[in-house]
């Protein structure tokens, strides 16, 4: 009897404990408390097999948002995402910037800000899916689409096909990015659950077997995960590949979902790219979407029972010379802030997007959410004085060695950089001339140059200016054309063209200008540590204009808290603080301040070194609130 009650109570154990795995699979399962770390026996992962995706055979939904780690600074990668868990989404998603992790050819950098490893597993830490989007085109308002700019010293280049010196350059880099990823999967235990196959090709289609060629790259190097394509809803028909989920773009009309029938049926229906708001360009507005059509918009999405991403939950920002640009009936460069009306500010604090989303999302998944993290202070520093000055001609010499040239060079394939060309900034093209008369560029600018006889500025050649006068004068003089990569195109057919600085001939008088020197200034890091130890800073005089270097201090009392800039008198350049890069400034607006992280500051004195190309101001204000700019509400 003994023996027999036992087993009986062995048995009701067994049932009970079967019963308990079971309620915890059911509850992981669901798509709403499901999270990486949690989760085992992985064998299927995610499926896209009838109309919703299933995972490990049991239904899930993505509740996505976007969030770039090269546009937020490391040490706030986990404040925005949980802010992501806390808002109710389960799944992450991120670009991949080949033009930063393989800056020079052949030599690659994932450390620091770059360290994607870190950031994935960071996302399965905090309790996020990922789906990974790693190009090679990742378009995101970014420099050339995140290609590098060393692609373009081939002539005959064509990117985003199946051009033998662009497969190749692709095949080299996702030899060593897909091992880094490949070990992330989510049959390999990591929170990959899918991963897209180039970026919204349907838009660009030049070569009917690229999706194909990205798509085997993909498989061949161990992807086992659920590939989807990324389309606008005019482009998903070129853009679909057979064996790969469609997904579409859009930020208003839930009836583009009907659009995915026309590729695929039976299939999940998913928003890879829910538009919370938009990006900005130099010249025009600020853009908003309206939070509660947004929220209205997304409800309308999730009665469909679609997946939804949220592009962008948290925009960043362009630091350095990274933004992109638009050119299709003109040449639009982006503003430095990626702020984009999202979920999260540019700084990563709430919206009422947010809240409005958090309020949504908790009625869908029937459970309270955790408790959002505070908020951080930000810190308004005063005024900051910038005492010091040199102008760009006087440290040209000692800290740039000249390229010597018969004819003008674009950027793309000067000798520098070992060999890789310069890829952002600057470039200064000197040459000699006897006489004054009509400047013409021929439209080889690329994109902006200020025109200087000596040191004298004379005026400006863009893509709407031309020509110029140059006023006569006595003997030999120096003519100067300092030449600005505003930032090239990530959109649209004109990719194949964005070499930049002088890209072909520039004429004085109908002749050909000759003999040039050519100063690269990308003004790396290498670059600003010469400029801090050159002897020829001095104090600034009463009237000090452009092209110069301006240096002063930012005090810091105790910890550093986050900032914003608000260059205010100025006119047009970039900013640099303890050696780091926050972006481009112009006066012309929408964007009037730049945020400037508490991680890149310190106790006590913080450099500061402005480039003003032109009319340079006296003080920079440290203020706690982003100014960015007279707002547009999008229709």
């Amino acid at each position: 009897m003994w023996g027999c009650g036992g087993r009986r109570r062995r048995r009701l154990g067994a049932l009970l404990l079967l019963l308990l795995l079971g309620g915890l699979l059911l509850r992981r399962f669901n798509w709403s408390s499901l999270v990486p770390l949690q989760l085992w026996g992985r064998t299927l992962g995610l499926q896209a097999e009838d109309s919703e995706f299933r995972l490990e055979g049991m239904p899930f939904r993505i509740l996505g948002g976007s969030m770039h780690y090269f546009r937020v600074p490391k040490e706030y990668w986990r404040d925005r995402m949980v802010k992501m868990k806390t808002c109710g989404l389960n799944t992450l998603t991120t670009y991949v910037p080949w033009n930063l992790h393989e800056a020079a050819t052949g030599k690659f950098d994932f450390s620091g800000n770059l360290d994607l490893e870190a950031f994935l597993t960071l996302a399965a830490e905090v309790g996020l899916w990922v789906i990974l989007r790693p190009g090679p085109y990742i378009c995101s308002e970014w420099e050339l689409g995140g290609l590098p700019s060393w692609l373009l010293q081939d002539p005959e280049m064509q990117l985003r096909t199946t051009y033998k010196g662009f497969t190749e350059a692709v095949d080299a880099y996702f030899d060593h990015l897909m091992a880094r990823v490949v070990p992330l999967q989510y049959k390999k235990g990591g929170p990959i659950i899918a991963v897209q196959v180039e970026n919204e090709y349907g838009s660009y289609a030049k070569d009917p077997q690229y999706l194909t060629y990205i798509k085997t790259a993909l498989l061949d190097r161990g992807i086992v995960e659920l590939l989807m394509t990324s389309d606008n809803r005019d482009g998903l028909s070129a853009g679909y590949v057979e064996g790969v989920l469609a997904t579409l773009n859009f930020q208003k009309d839930s009836s583009f979902l009907d659009y995915l029938d026309t590729v695929q049926q039976n299939k999940p229906k998913m928003v890879m790219e829910y538009w919370t708001g938009w990006f900005d360009s130099w010249g025009g507005p600020h853009n908003i979407f309206d939070a509660d059509d947004m929220v209205n918009s997304v409800a309308e999405v999730l009665k469909t029972g679609a997946s939804i991403n949220l592009y962008m939950f948290h925009g960043g920002t362009n630091f350095g010379f990274m933004n992109g640009a638009l050119d299709s009936d003109e040449y639009k460069p982006d503003v430095t802030s990626y702020d984009y009306d999202a979920v999260l500010t540019e700084a990563g604090d709430y919206t009422s997007k947010f809240f409005k989303l958090r309020q949504l999302f908790t009625k869908i998944i029937g459970q309270p959410l955790p408790l959002p993290p505070m908020i951080t202070g930000k810190a308004s520093y005063g005024a900051v004085l910038l005492p010091q000055y040199v102008s760009l001609w006087e440290v040209l010499p000692s800290i740039v060695e000249p390229v010597k040239s018969e004819f003008p060079v674009n950027m793309e394939n000067l000798p520098v950089n070992d060999g890789n060309g310069q890829a952002y900034g600057y470039t200064l093209y000197e040459t000699v001339i006897s006489g004054g008369g009509q400047l013409h560029s021929r439209d080889n600018v690329r994109d902006r140059a200020q025109v200087f006889v000596n040191t004298v500025f004379v005026g400006f050649l863009d893509y709407n200016t031309v020509e110029l006068s140059i006023p006569e004068g006595q003997g030999f003089r120096q003519l100067r054309l300092l030449v600005e990569n505003c930032g090239r195109v990530n959109y649209g057919l004109m990719l194949n063209e964005q070499r930049k600085g002088l890209i072909g001939e520039v004429f004085l008088n109908k002749t050909p200008l000759r003999n040039f020197k050519i100063y690269s200034l990308e003004m790396k890091p290498g670059f600003m540590e010469s400029l801090r130890g050159v002897t020829a800073w001095s104090t600034i005089p009463d009237y000090a204009v452009g092209p110069a270097f301006f240096r002063g201090n930012l005090q810091v009392q105790y910890l550093p808290q986050d900032t914003f800039l608000k260059l205010e008198g100025w006119e047009k350049g970039v900013v640099f603080v303890n050696g780091e890069n926050l972006g481009r400034y112009w006066k012309i607006g929408p964007q009037e301040t730049l945020y400037l992280p508490a991680t890149w500051l310190q106790p006590g004195n913080n450099e500061i070194i402005v480039f003003e190309e032109r009319t340079a101001g006296r003080i920079i204000q440290s203020v706690d609130m982003p100014y960015l700019g007279r707002t547009h509400y999008m229709d």
